[in-house]
């Protein structure tokens, strides 16, 4: 008896990528994370201009660094804007 596979709608796909990306930037910033994201024409990155703790940085590292290109962009989304820090804000 063939077992069948269950395929995954790509909106519950998307939704439980969003809930994982923001947990694991939720996750650095416990750790004291100190990235800010960079958006820009809706391309993503991160900036680091302080050092992070060495769990924040290790967890980077470990965790985030080794995402796709585009999974890694997702956490960023969660990180605080780096328009927001100029402003004095820290929003999502």
């Amino acid at each position: 008896m063939v077992t069948p596979v269950l395929k995954l709608s790509d909106a519950f796909v998307e939704a439980d990528m969003e809930n994982a990306a923001k947990d694991l930037a939720d996750k650095y910033r416990r750790l004291g994370g100190t990235r800010l994201a960079l958006i820009d024409d809706n391309l993503g990155s991160s900036r680091e201009w302080e050092h992070d703790p060495p769990e924040a940085a290790r967890f980077w590292d470990e965790k985030i660094a080794v995402l796709t290109d585009r999974e890694r962009r997702d956490v960023e989304t969660y990180l605080p804007s780096v328009s927001d820090a100029d402003n004095g804000h820290t929003t999502r």
